[in-house]
């Protein structure tokens, strides 16, 4: 997750934070220089931030719900939604509620091991028309090696600048490995993860992974982890992505739950 410096609690320093970001940010990001995805698979995404200093992407699934990786949601640090007014000035919106898959162990994704990496979050209020919630894919159909899915963020712009952007960016990513329930393994293909190549980064963590069915788009797992190239530290080699299918039930039922049913 991108760390913006702040005291706990300090909510207005973060906006200033987020402010100078979009200000003085250089145009590439999500890492490798993807396009700016305000339309497409952008406009379901937005960013949370959290009152150490974290900044994570999230994705609207009901109108007052979202979904994001549990560890950008970690007790003990209070969250609220990054957005804009009609002056386009950076606002801060409240949270309500946050649930955590019961599976999720910390542990295990430190020690890079699969694990429920899926966490909601209850808005206080609904979110604007302007972001329309996105389908989750209906697991019919399990995601092959050579399968592309587009990744959608709003991580740092380059590789150890620790800023976002402020901007949502997408990149085409193609699955790799032995791609399965419990984690799937994404790379540029231009680069294969070889050499710096596009990829999710700081920031970009509980960013959506979307399926492309001639045109319509659905929410296959959310960024989880990430490589630089040949599995070094870092980004721009592989994306790491935790795939909703052992877990889609529990987000169904808990959405139910919290009072945001999810559209068939």
């Amino acid at each position: 997750m991108a760390k913006i410096k702040a005291a706990k609690g300090s909510f207005g320093l973060l906006a200033a934070c987020l402010l100078a970001a979009v200000v003085v940010a250089p145009t590439r990001a999500m890492v490798g220089g993807a396009p700016a995805a305000a339309d497409g698979a952008g406009r379901s995404v937005v960013m949370i931030l959290g009152s150490f200093g974290t900044a994570c992407t999230a994705t609207a699934i009901a109108r007052d719900l979202l979904l994001t990786a549990a560890h950008c949601v970690q007790p003990g640090a209070d969250y609220k939604l990054a957005d804009r007014n009609a002056a386009g000035e950076p606002v801060l919106k409240d949270i309500a509620r946050i649930e955590r898959d019961p599976q999720f162990d910390l542990k295990r994704l430190f020690g890079h091991l699969a694990t429920a990496d899926v966490a909601l979050v209850k808005l206080a209020q609904a979110l604007p028309a302007k972001i329309p919630p996105a389908p989750l894919d209906d697991g019919s159909h399990a995601v092959a090696v050579g399968d592309r899915l587009i990744v959608a963020g709003y991580g740092v712009t380059v590789r150890g600048d620790g800023r976002t952007g402020g901007t949502v960016r997408a990149a085409t990513l193609v699955a790799t490995g032995q791609p399965g329930p419990l984690q799937i393994r994404l790379f540029d293909p231009g680069t294969k993860g070889v050499s710096a190549g596009l990829g999710a980064c700081a920031g970009d963590s509980g960013a959506p992974a979307f399926r492309d069915d001639g045109g319509a788009l659905a929410i296959v797992g959310v960024v989880s982890w990430s490589t630089g190239p040949k599995l070094s530290a870092g980004c721009g080699g592989l994306t790491g992505i935790t795939p909703l299918t052992r877990y889609r039930a529990w987000i169904v039922d808990t959405a139910r739950a919290l009072g945001s049913p999810l559209t068939p």
